[in-house]
């Protein structure tokens, strides 16, 4: 008997919940908007051109990584060893660069290749030995930043060990535009299209929103969950490399805490956390929503202290607002038993 291929159709709820994240993109883009009209007033300097391609260009590493921690989610897991792979990433390209053991091209391959490969470790964990996102990641957060620790044996690499030039890509930009936001922009494109054309992209949403009825229709659902493993160790390694461009100086301890904004921009973009819906742009603005709130707390000159208060009261906000929505479309899919 040949084994089912096909792909459900999105269910009412499905297209409610799209529809909602679309809402949730542009409100998050107004609210911006209005955010930075606020800050403007007490702060002229917040929407300068210098300060607003510095704020989109560290955006943008964020934003590469929350493209691959979105695939995940959606599929109703969560990566949080993800700050450790960009570290590691970082540490280990300028490591390779300030020994002079490759060119940077290869240095930056090596990277990719090194945050596919961690991603991949994560899936296997995860899809293979079934043990829960949450315990398989906490526990790979800690031995890949471990390894970063054993590489970097207490020291650093600095700039000035750098080849000249390394860092320029990351204050580079192409008629006005950061190079860094380009690119950021370029994946998120790529990536949002092969979700919604490509038949993986519809598994991927299938897997989020039942896992059980995407296997009896045929879809390998443990695979689905491996390959966004993998993708997110991917996009975590590219994330990786953009971050060690950016600072230059980099030790073992790069990147740490940076799950947090990762996870944050997800869910304020509109991604849900209980899986199946959401969108890499909607992660992408939630990562530079959350850069323009950073900056205009340095610009006011206020405590940064509330960051980290920001960055959680935004996600149980969100997870909230998630779930009171899911549970009204579950009462109206009740209501409505042929809809």
């Amino acid at each position: 008997m040949a084994e089912t291929s096909a792909v459900p159709a999105p269910s009412s709820l499905g297209r409610i919940g799209a529809s909602l994240g679309r809402y949730r993109e542009l409100s998050l883009f107004i609210i911006m908007l209005v955010l930075g009209a606020l800050v403007a007033l007490q702060a002229p300097q917040f929407i300068s051109v210098s300060n607003l391609s510095q704020v989109s260009t560290l955006a943008s590493i964020i934003a590469v990584a929350a493209v691959g921690q979105a695939l995940v989610i959606i599929t109703r897991n969560i990566d949080l060893s993800i700050e450790s792979t960009i570290g590691l990433v970082a540490f280990v390209v300028a490591d390779l660069l300030a020994k002079h053991v490759v060119d940077v091209p290869l240095a930056m391959a090596t990277g990719v290749a090194l945050g596919l490969l961690l991603g991949m470790g994560n899936g296997v964990l995860v899809a293979v030995f079934r043990i829960p996102a949450i315990v398989a990641t906490l526990g790979t957060l800690s031995i890949y930043r471990g390894l970063s620790f054993l590489l970097a044996g207490g020291r650093q690499v600095t700039l000035t060990q750098l080849p000249d030039g390394y860092t320029s890509a990351a204050r580079a930009d192409l008629f006005g535009v950061p190079i860094f936001l380009l690119v950021a922009i370029a994946l998120i494109v790529v990536v949002g299209v092969a979700l919604r054309r490509s038949r993986f992209g519809r598994q991927l949403y299938a897997v989020g929103s039942n896992p059980e009825a995407a296997s009896i229709l045929g879809i390998r659902t443990n695979l689905v969950i491996f390959v966004a493993f993998a993708l997110a160790g991917l996009f975590a390694g590219i994330a990786g490399v953009m971050w060690g461009m950016y600072f230059g100086t980099i030790n073992a301890s790069a990147a740490t805490g940076s799950v947090l904004q990762i996870v944050a921009a997800c869910v304020v973009g509109g991604v849900a956390i209980f899986g199946g819906s959401g969108t890499v742009v909607g992660a992408g603005l939630g990562a530079l929503f959350l850069g323009f709130i950073q900056n205009a707390l340095i610009i006011l000159r206020l405590s940064q202290f509330w960051l980290g208060a920001i960055y959680g009261v935004v996600i149980l906000v969100a997870v909230a607002a998630d779930a009171v929505i899911l549970r009204r479309l579950r009462r109206t899919q009740k209501r409505r038993p042929n809809g």
